[in-house]
């Protein structure tokens, strides 16, 4: 089967928006804001981004919009942030997936530290988004899609960029780890997807 088959790559991205669904779901600590908003400390995030360096920023991006909005439409205190973070998690993936593989082509044989560079600066890039990207767009969202008053959005907003930015540091952390330490193994296992690459490998 090749390294790039497109059921391969189905079937991984499933795992990871599983993965997604988890984290967020059983891992995760609410925190409730003023104005009746919960937001939630959680490393959901850290695997849209590893998905999007093992996948490709469009498969990690699917991932974890899949994985991150079912989490939310089953949890009613987040249901109705389930649109917001279909698009925030898609461009997650897509931001981290563009700098891995379009800029630093970490998939390519490169030493140790520089996959460890630029799996650090793809997930910085990806969550760093999220950072500035997820309390604008929720403010935008909550008081104009859902009816909230500004200064209760303004409140909510404020929160989320806190929490977001520590998640996005927590994330980061994981991202970096577990990348680096599954890589060898996917490689000796010949389950690694060398993208970018014009070569043909399989498995």
């Amino acid at each position: 089967m090749k390294k790039d088959n497109t059921s391969y790559k189905l079937a991984l991205t499933g795992l990871m928006a599983a993965l997604c669904y988890v984290a967020f779901t059983f891992l995760k600590i609410p925190i409730p804001v003023p104005g009746g908003d919960t937001v939630a400390l959680h490393i959901g995030n850290a695997f849209c981004v590893l998905a999007a360096l093992i996948l490709g920023g469009f498969y990690g991006g699917v991932a974890g919009s899949i994985g991150m909005t079912i989490a939310d439409l089953l949890d009613p205190a987040y249901i109705t942030s389930a649109p917001k973070t279909f698009l925030l998690k898609l461009c997650i993936g897509l931001i981290s997936g563009f700098v891995a593989h379009n800029i630093a082509h970490i998939t390519e044989e490169h030493d140790t530290k520089y996959v460890l560079k630029w799996s650090l600066i793809a997930s910085v890039a990806g969550l760093g988004f999220n950072v500035i990207a997820d309390p604008i767009v929720g403010y935008f969202y909550k008081n104009y899609i859902l009816g909230v008053p500004s200064p209760a959005a303004k409140i909510m907003s404020t929160w989320a960029a806190g929490v977001t930015t520590i998640n996005a540091i927590a994330g980061t952390i994981v991202v970096v780890f577990a990348y680096n330490a599954l890589r060898p193994a996917l490689k000796k296992t010949g389950l690694f997807i060398k993208l970018g690459s014009k070569r043909k490998m399989t498995i």
